[in-house]
């Protein structure tokens, strides 16, 4: 594990997958669609595609993607949100890991798809960034696709402030091989402006 604590525990103290679970209980009940994210990423896969879900927390988005034949891998360092996921889809693959030491957990590379929704990148612990995204490329197949929704102001994050900048992030991914192809101002595919408060990013890695 990494010796640096993420900022996600230190919101939730590692309890908090119960509570995020019933929230989203809570909006599927109310009429909301809580499958966005799923629904963005299905559009870029091919059928039975081989899907990472880098930070997955209670397992909302790979459970659905895995219902649309998709073979989807969680990863996840928060025990609790993992208990739930388990309980949910114990059929499916969920593994406890820090994304900083990813490669640790002897993943087979290739995935189609590696996605790190819900702010994860922003509530890594600080100074791992770097380190997840090029784990995240090295997944990748060739031509293969990261993913990425992160909140930009306080008003995105349950931060008081944002800790990573669109171009620091870019910076990232460049350093790891993958190429901006796509980016988006909500997971329904509005586009984005500059100086936007959440960011969708599709990045790619070479296909040579």
């Amino acid at each position: 594990m990494s010796s640096r604590r993420d900022r996600w525990a230190d919101l939730t103290g590692g309890q908090g997958g119960e509570e995020y679970a019933l929230r989203f209980a809570r909006l599927a009940a109310s009429g909301h669609d809580i499958h966005g994210e799923a629904a963005f990423c299905e559009a870029l896969l091919d059928p039975a595609a081989r899907v990472l879900d880098a930070g997955c927390g209670t397992g909302r988005i790979a459970i659905r993607l895995a219902a649309l034949g998709h073979l989807c891998t969680g990863v996840d360092v928060d025990r609790s949100m993992l208990a739930v996921a388990r309980r949910d889809a114990p059929d499916q693959e969920w593994l406890h890991g820090d994304l900083a030491r990813l490669d640790a957990l002897g993943l087979e590379p290739g995935f189609d798809l590696a996605l790190a929704a819900g702010n994860v990148i922003p509530l890594l612990a600080p100074g791992t960034g770097p380190t997840v995204v090029r784990h995240l490329a090295a997944v990748l197949r060739p031509g293969g696709l990261l993913v990425t929704g992160m909140g930009l102001d306080a008003e995105h994050l349950p931060l008081p402030e944002p800790t990573v900048t669109l171009p620091e992030f870019d910076h990232w991914c460049t350093q790891a091989g993958l190429t901006l192809r796509q980016r988006f101002a909500t997971w329904g595919g509005d586009p984005y402006g500059p100086g936007g408060g959440y960011a969708v990013s599709v990045h790619s890695r070479p296909t040579d």
